[in-house]
């Protein structure tokens, strides 16, 4: 989930200060002044949706790191260490893809990865995650990780939270300019209604294309599960990494690590979990689903 968080919160901000500098430097104004321009504005739209999403994936290794204390290994200390840096480069290999800087993280037991480029990645584990699983399990999520490096999702979210920029700017300076015009009664250029209305849209749509999101997300998790059953050569690994992250066996992590964001929540909340419920997981890796 963390990786999820850290690249819509970064887009949202850029959206955000991208919609600040339109409003200072009177695009918003220009594009309504005349009446509203569809073509101009979907113009406007695709360069500051595109625009936002692209700067999040370019900075979120980056991003990443600062938000997480993450500590990249350039030199491994330790067996520990080693192990950890030469299983993320075996399963990269094994991928067919560049050896992805490796990471570790004090926290709970979780794990991400992130980058713009497949051969430029970054592959973060907490403490928490390599305190609490045996080799064989921590193996299993990195091949996780390595999976999502390897299907491109990164770059696929980025191009569906681009377009979902897109609709969200366009249809916020619509509804705008209509309220604007026939609630507010402006009749040249814009009011503050315009503006008014169009904050309040696209926090509105925004949480909507984030229901779309979160559902790719969720679906990504499937094929990430199995790529690392693939990597590995057998589903059990992951399965039990699972179990130990879910608190399944005894012994294993308290429910509180559900936050950690590996579960799945009830009712409306699971519209917006980045994960399936850990149990849809491993059904899926056993064929049960």
């Amino acid at each position: 989930m963390k990786r999820i968080v850290l690249f819509i919160a970064t887009n949202l901000a850029v959206m955000l200060l991208l919609s600040i500098v339109a409003s200072v430097l009177g695009v918003d104004r220009y594009l309504t002044q005349n009446g509203l321009s569809l073509e101009n504005l979907l113009w406007f739209s695709l360069i500051f949706g595109f625009g936002g999403a692209f700067v999040s994936l370019l900075i979120s290794k980056q991003v990443a790191l600062w938000t997480t204390g993450a500590h990249v290994i350039t030199s491994p200390e330790g067996a520990h260490e080693r192990w950890l840096v030469d299983t993320v480069h075996r399963l990269a290999d094994k991928a067919n893809i560049g050896r992805p800087d490796v990471a570790v993280y004090e926290g709970e037991p979780n794990a991400f990865a992130t980058g713009a480029f497949k051969n430029s990645a970054l592959v973060a584990v907490s403490t928490g995650l390599l305190e609490s699983m045996s080799r064989e399990e921590v193996e299993a999520v990195l091949g996780h990780e390595v999976t999502h490096i390897s299907n491109g999702d990164m770059v696929t979210l980025t191009l569906i939270q681009g377009v979902l920029n897109t609709f969200v700017f366009f249809l916020s300076r619509v509804v705008g300019f209509i309220v604007d015009r026939t609630v507010f009664r402006t009749e040249r250029g814009v009011g503050p209604g315009f503006y008014i209305t169009v904050i309040v849209s696209q926090i509105v749509f925004g949480i909507l294309a984030s229901l779309i999101v979160a559902w790719f997300s969720r679906r990504r998790e499937f094929r990430a599960d199995a790529g690392s059953a693939r990597l590995l050569g057998t589903p059990q690994p992951m399965v039990g990494a699972l179990m130990r992250l879910g608190g399944m066996q005894p012994g294993a992590l308290p429910q509180s690590l559900a936050t950690a964001g590996v579960a799945g929540s009830p009712g409306w909340g699971a519209l917006f979990a980045s994960h399936p419920p850990i149990e849809q997981r491993i059904a899926a890796l056993q064929g049960r689903s």
